[in-house]
Formats: structure tokens, sequence, C-alpha cells
């Protein structure tokens, strides 16, 4: 009963100490590694430990094979955590840096996105005229009534049939200026009133036939691409052609989906906001370009991550009853030197300490080894997904940052914490009378 008890309470603490340390920032990290140094330095039980690590670390050339299962089943666990949480890190980054705190986007009041917005043709003309948004050297407003919809077009070394969605943008000459970050990399802008097309670099890394000077067919019609752009950012996925050729198309109208408008500096958005509010014609919701395409990868960023750590999690469970079991084997070889030990004076604490500095170590090797591999293989690689509040897939780059490897060190130092308890613990309780008689 007592050894169920102490087992049990074991499990809490070990619990709480996982809890504790998922959540710790790195400077506390840090912190406890220094104070953990100089407790090996300055205690008779600390140089206790170490001089027991040390042994147990000089070993290591002859447990080459089980300490590589430790290692290797980490840096699988790391690699794969990191790749997985650098997908989600990448989607959103790419959304963050889309839009500016100095331009607004007006849609239909209650919508999520630009794809549920409809605008009708009055409420399209008193928005672009509210007081707040910057005019041009002709004195017009700097605002870009805008259309979005879904185009179906063949996905490059795709089959004859695949094809997926790509997010048609109808703008006209106000959409350059309200984003200056878009700029024209090869052939010309589109011309009003034409069936032509520009298309972002990453939309034309993904579907077929999107070159200047090419033609797709959109709805019924045939489109010419004339130029190609980048921006950088979300709007790099896009394609744009006319508005209003666009709504002809798609039989749109008048309405729009959003209104883009250019303010004079952040903190015009609020009076800006405030006009809108105050016409009671208007049934609208506005907010910078900026904190809305954040909101927008918050949905899938999670969806992402939850799915990164779950695979972490099943894989760190298998990586964990690896290094259990190859330390219960190496506890049991060196059964007679622990009883040596313990039989001139050592202590439980300094035996436990040892065996799980020898896992940790090992593990953190293994989380490096992991941590790199995902930075040299996945980090800038492309990659694409149907984007929330859209209707066509966002090109991105996985981001392997350093947030990210730090986290997977965090994984791996759980892991071999977890692997290196449990043995340890054996090794201080076994009876020196046994251990020497079993050897």
């Amino acid at each position: 009963m007592k050894r169920f008890l102490t087992n049990l309470l074991l499990l809490l603490v070990l619990a709480v100490a996982l809890a504790i340390w998922v959540k710790l920032p790195w400077p506390g990290v840090l912190a406890l590694a220094v104070l953990f140094a100089l407790w090996m330095l300055a205690s008779r039980r600390g140089r206790q430990a170490a001089s027991v690590a040390a042994v147990g670390l000089s070993t290591l050339r002859q447990r080459l094979g089980s300490a590589a299962v430790i290692v290797i089943g980490i840096a699988g666990v790391v690699a794969v955590l990191v790749a997985l949480l650098a997908m989600g890190e990448g989607y959103s980054q790419t959304l963050r840096k889309t839009g500016s705190a100095d331009t607004a986007i007006v849609m239909r009041g209650a919508s999520a996105s630009e794809v549920m917005s409809v605008l009708d043709h009055d409420s399209v003309t008193q928005v672009v005229q509210t007081p707040g948004i910057v005019r041009d050297a002709k004195g017009q407003p700097l605002a870009s009534p805008e259309l979005v919809v879904a185009a179906n077009l063949p996905i490059i070394g795709g089959g004859a049939d695949d094809e997926g969605s790509v997010q048609l943008r109808g703008v006209g000459e106000q959409a350059w200026a309200v984003r200056p970050q878009v700029k024209i990399v090869s052939g010309r802008r589109f011309n009003p009133g034409m069936r032509e097309l520009n298309v972002g670099v990453g939309a034309a890394r993904q579907f077929a036939g999107l070159a200047p000077g090419r033609e797709v067919r959109l709805g019924s019609q045939l489109w010419t691409v004339v130029g190609v752009f980048a921006s950088g950012d979300a709007l790099d996925s896009e394609v744009w052609g006319d508005a209003n050729v666009v709504a002809d198309t798609y039989r749109r109208g008048s309405s729009r989906a959003s209104v883009v408008a250019k303010l004079a500096d952040p903190q015009a958005f609020g009076a800006f906001k405030a006009a809108l509010e105050a016409n009671p014609q208007l049934k609208i919701d506005a907010d910078t370009t900026r904190d809305y395409y954040a909101k927008q990868s918050e949905g899938m960023s999670k969806v992402i991550r939850v799915m990164g750590i779950t695979v972490g999690l099943i894989m760190a469970i298998g990586a964990m009853f690896g290094a259990l079991n190859t330390m219960f084997a190496a506890v049991a070889a060196r059964a007679r030197e622990i009883a040596t030990l313990r039989a001139i004076g050592f202590r439980g604490l300094p035996v436990v300490v040892a065996v799980m500095l020898e896992t940790m170590l090992l593990a953190l090797l293994g989380g490096v080894i992991g941590g790199a591999l995902a930075w040299l293989v996945f980090n800038g690689y492309g990659a694409s997904t149907l984007a929330a509040g859209t209707v066509g897939k966002l090109s991105f780059e996985l981001a392997v940052t350093p947030a990210l490897l730090g986290t997977g060190l965090k994984w791996a130092l759980a892991i071999g914490f977890v692997g290196g308890l449990f043995p340890a613990v054996r090794a201080a309780r076994l009876p020196v009378t046994t251990a020497l008689r079993e050897s």
C-alpha cells in the first residue's frame, strides 16, 4: 500500500511538473538550468550526482545502440512536431503581414469575411464619400470597391480534370493606390473594361496557364493574362480583374463585397469608423486591413496547431516508452555499480539525478538534431491550403522560427525527464544487498 501511494504521489508530481514546464518561458528554463548547475557545483550531493553521471556518460560507447534509440526517437518527435507547427506559423505570418494599420476594410454588418459580404451600390457610394479617406491629386477618394468570387482553374501537374479554386478579385484603378505594396513584376496592369487579368506570383505557381499572354477560362468567358504582381503577402494568391467585367461575368450587378480605403494615418481609423456608424443608412462593419487578415488566420492556425500537438503527443508516447526501456536496461546493467556507490555512502538523490541527467542529455541531443532537420528541410518550404474567409487557396511558406525550435527542445527535455524518472527511482530504491546478489 505504501509503495502504491508513493507511486501515485510521484505521478501527481510528474503531472504538475509537466504542466508547469509547458507554460514556463525560456528565461525561466535558463534560470532553472543555472540553479541546477550551482547545486551540482556547490553541494555535496550535487557533486556526487555529477560523479555518477560522469561514470554513466563514459560508458555510452558500450551502449551506443540503446542510446541511439532515445536520440533518434526524440529527434523524430521534434522534427515532426516543429514541421507541423511551422505550417501553422507560416500560414499565420502570411495573413498577419497582409494589410496595414492605415487602410480600412468596410463590409456588410455581421460579415465575418468578404466572401459573406454584399454591399449594394448606394452603400458603396456612401462609404466612399465618408470623411477620413485620403484623396488623390484629382480630389478623388482613395477607396477601392471590390468584388470577390471563386474561379476554378487547372492545377499545375494535375490531371485533365484536376482543378482548384482561386480567389478572383474584381478591382478598379484605386486598388493599386490603396495597396502600394502590390507591384507588377512581369507584363502590365489590366485595362479597365477588358477581360484581362493580373495574377499573383503565388497563384501563378499553383495554377496552369497563368503566364502573360496566355488565355484562361473564367466563368463562361476567355480572359487574357497580361501581368504578374507580387505583394509578399496573402494577395499573392489572388487573381485580379476589372470589377465591372467580373461583376458582369458572374452576374453580380452593381453590388460589391467590400470597400478598401486609405486613411491619413492609423489614428484616423477611430474617427472614420465613428463616421460610418453615425450614418443611419449604413449597416456595415469596419476594421483595419491588418486586423481583418490577422483574424482570418486565427481559426486555421489553431486547427493546424492542435493537429501538430496531437501527432506530437502520439509520437512522444512511443519515444517515452523507448527511453523507459533503454534506461531500465541501463540501470539493470549497472546495478552492481550503483549498489557499490550506495554502499560507500552515496545517497538515493544523487543516483536519481545522475540517471535522469544522462537521459535528458540524450534527449537534448535528439531535440537539437530534430530541430535542425526541421529547419533544414521545412523552413521556407512552399505549401498551400484553402484559406479561412476566402474562396481560394492561399500560398505560404513554412516558417521554422526560434520560438518553435524552443518548443521542440522543451518537448525533448520533457520526454527525457519522463523516460529517465522511473528507472532512476527504481535504481535509488533497489536494496544494496539485492543489487549485489542479482548482479
